[in-house]
């Protein structure tokens, strides 16, 4: 009967899930679909071609507003329902664990739809500090892997390489378990590499592409990290 209950009880969540991210599409289409009116109605007695250009060139225009206008919507509701996480360790359907859900999905979202055109420019790292990353200067970011952004700190001039995961959760057998992730000014996350919850990596380590640093796991400054079992420390260059 208990299965049957938690089962029954995740349905709802996620068609609850389901119902907010049709909210959230739907204000951020609304300006892109008031575009597209506009030049309908604008260009209807205009010859047929320069009317369908003129709709292709809106519907074109449109996406890209529907993107920053999903950044938008998405920041603003997580701001509005406090969705800063918190670290801890969380039961299922607690609180906590509500929030952690909600917070992803709504990144998630953004990732999903319109990802892909801001990676490697401002607009991603606008993205992170808009859902609660603490990031310095310069950070160059080209992954839309990284989860738990609230928990995330990144110093100037990092860079997170392509597909690199970096996240500050963990499911164990107590529940869901929340750890910050730091990482220092001038490091390098490789491609493809997997940062877990509470790392702290110092000022200008490399992580190198593929490696999988463990759940808090310490990265001393300088170091270029390969796996656990093999750590390469570059000396440091002192100026004469």
């Amino acid at each position: 009967m208990k299965s049957v209950l938690l089962t029954a009880g995740q349905v709802v969540f996620t068609l609850a899930l389901y119902v907010v991210g049709a909210m959230v599409l739907g204000l951020a289409l609304f300006p892109a679909a008031m575009l597209f009116a506009s030049t309908w109605d604008q260009t209807a007695a205009w010859p047929q071609w320069q009317h369908v250009l003129a709709l292709c060139m809106a519907g074109a225009a449109g996406y890209f507003v529907f993107g920053f206008s999903l950044i938008a919507v998405v920041s603003i509701l997580r701001i509005a329902l406090g969705l800063q996480l918190k670290e801890g360790t969380y039961a299922m359907f607690s609180w906590g664990a509500i929030r952690w859900m909600l917070t992803n999905a709504l990144q998630l979202i953004v990732w999903t739809f319109f990802g892909q055109f801001i990676l490697l420019t401002p607009f991603a790292a606008l993205l992170y500090r808009l859902m609660g990353a603490k990031l310095g200067t310069n950070v160059q970011i080209n992954s839309s892997y990284c989860a738990d952004l609230s928990l995330l700190e990144i110093g100037d001039g990092a860079v997170i390489g392509g597909h690199a995961t970096v996240i500050a959760h963990a499911f164990e057998r107590k529940g869901l378990v929340l750890k910050r992730v730091k990482i220092g000014k001038q490091v390098v996350v490789g491609l493809n590499a997997v940062i877990l919850p509470g790392v702290e990596i110092g000022d200008r380590a490399i992580i190198a592409a593929g490696a999988v640093v463990p759940k808090f796991t310490k990265i001393e400054p300088g170091t270029i990290y390969v796996s656990r079992e093999h750590e390469v420390h570059r000396p440091e260059v002192k100026s004469a």
